[in-house]
């Protein structure tokens, strides 16, 4: 076979289930957009057993190949450079130049960037404590996937010549009917803070301190929480999806007990002929408890001058970060404070947009704007130190990306927020916001919990021990 191959398959108006046929192969990975509520995602996508993995930690960089190797390459430090140079060869191969375009996926990558790999892009201090026994990075080259179109209500399988040997068995996998026998999840113990509110008080006032002192304008600063748990942590997404649906859902199975759950609303950067997209979300509202209120909140947040202005400031970076390799002139703003409204949230969003030439530059455009600026605070690289300064530990996962590079230049990337990380032993989760001259730490401090509150408190009321 010399061209990719699409396999027809009844259409699953979601993967949740049927992942459980898949996640004892290498690295299974689902990207499940919950599109019932949103507009703006379209496909769920579910791959595992990568023809290579690429892994970071610590500045060590490891490639792992599951057969031989397709090609040799060099032994790269960086890691951004090896998926680079992969990127590069998938894209010359002759099946994926002749790919439809009109796709999401036509083999290619396929995981995570952590909020540490952002060392790999500049170069920054890394003084907080690392607990979390996961790499900074993790990323798979895969030849096949399952794919439903939500628009089109399709789902097919993906083949291309890399991985047309394994037909047979990846359809034989596809039971969507059959029930696989789950493993329980118990929570310990309830989801604490690394930080009591008067430590984050210190801290607020510390970058008080330093925007007065011009040495930034805003600063993402983040509370870790965390509980020990026991069983299979998939258990747990299941529930979440349906209590927290959000539009760049995702798990990633990570082996021994580890796993990425994810619920974000915000996407970093998407690709689709050449055009490239972000949508940074600066402003929250909770959502309130009668439809009058829940209006109120949402004009409150459209006309606050903070929100605006901290959105417009984010803004302002993404389109300097675009601009470093996006066609000159291209970079636009079709929309500015846009009002999307989540299950537990308001969110003040906007667009910015601009283009590529070459299909493999849509990588090259995601790492030099990694991490996303809605994240970290601005400017960029200074914020990114005092996060480093002020937060007790590493972010992991959490502030990173879960994204796929397809070889028809196509790509999707999320921002992980609202995202869990369970290493086996703890779950934890992050929340943050950013903090500028007239933010109020009362009103920040409670915000963390308005933000993380409806993923702890749905754990806790499920699976807390009695």
């Amino acid at each position: 076979m010399s061209e990719i191959k699409l396999i027809s398959l009844p259409y699953q108006s979601s993967m949740v289930d049927l992942f459980a046929h898949y996640r004892d192969l290498p690295l299974p990975i689902l990207l499940d957009s919950n599109h019932k509520s949103f507009n703006d995602t379209r496909y769920d996508l579910l791959v595992a057993d990568p023809i290579a993995m690429i892994s970071a930690k610590h500045e060590e960089t490891k490639l792992i190949w599951r057969d031989t190797p397709i090609y040799e390459m060099g032994n790269h430090q960086n890691p951004l450079d090896t998926l680079d140079e992969l990127m590069s060869y998938t894209v010359q191969e002759p099946w994926a130049i002749k790919a439809q375009k009109d796709i999401p996926f036509t083999g290619g990558l396929v995981g995570y960037y952590g909020y540490e790999s952002g060392h790999y892009v500049e170069a920054l201090p890394q003084s907080c404590i690392d607990d979390i026994d996961l790499p900074d990075l993790l990323v798979g080259l895969y030849g096949w996937a399952l794919i439903t179109d939500h628009q089109k209500l399709e789902t097919y399988l993906m083949l291309t010549p890399w991985c047309i040997d394994e037909q047979n068995e990846l359809l034989e996998r596809f039971k969507p009917s059959e029930p696989v026998e789950a493993t329980s999840f118990q929570l310990d113990k309830r989801f604490t803070s690394n930080m009591t509110q008067e430590e984050y008080a210190e801290k607020f006032a510390k970058v008080q301190d330093y925007i007065q002192a011009g040495d930034c304008y805003q600063v993402n600063l983040a509370q870790r929480f965390s509980a020990p748990y026991k069983g299979d942590s998939y258990q747990a997404y299941k529930v979440l999806t349906d209590a927290v649906p959000t539009p760049f859902s995702a798990y990633i199975e990570l082996g021994a007990g580890a796993a990425i759950l994810s619920h974000s609303p915000e996407r970093f950067l998407k690709c689709n002929d050449g055009r490239i997209e972000s949508k940074p979300i600066k402003g929250t509202r909770p959502r309130g408890a009668t439809p009058i209120e829940d209006k109120a909140l949402a004009e409150e947040l459209l006309t606050a001058e903070k929100d605006r202005a901290e959105n417009l400031m984010i803004v302002d970076l993404l389109r300097n970060d675009l601009g470093r390799s996006c066609s000159t002139g291209s970079v636009k703003v079709p929309k500015l404070f846009a009002l999307e409204s989540y299950a537990n949230v308001h969110h003040l969003v906007s667009t910015v947009e601009g283009r590529i030439e070459e299909p493999q530059e849509h990588i090259k455009v995601f790492n030099q704007s990694f991490p996303g600026g809605s994240i970290t605070g601005a400017p960029k690289i200074r914020a990114m130190e005092i996060i480093d300064e002020l937060e007790p530990h590493v972010r992991s996962a959490y502030c990173g990306s879960i994204t796929y590079f397809s070889s028809n230049g196509q790509m999707d990337s999320s921002i992980t927020i609202r995202t869990m990380v369970a290493d086996g032993q703890h779950i934890h989760c992050w929340a943050g916001g950013g903090l500028v001259a007239d933010s109020k730490c009362e009103e920040e401090y409670q915000e963390t919990f308005t933000k993380v509150g409806k993923l702890t408190h749905t754990l806790e009321q499920g699976f807390l021990e009695k």
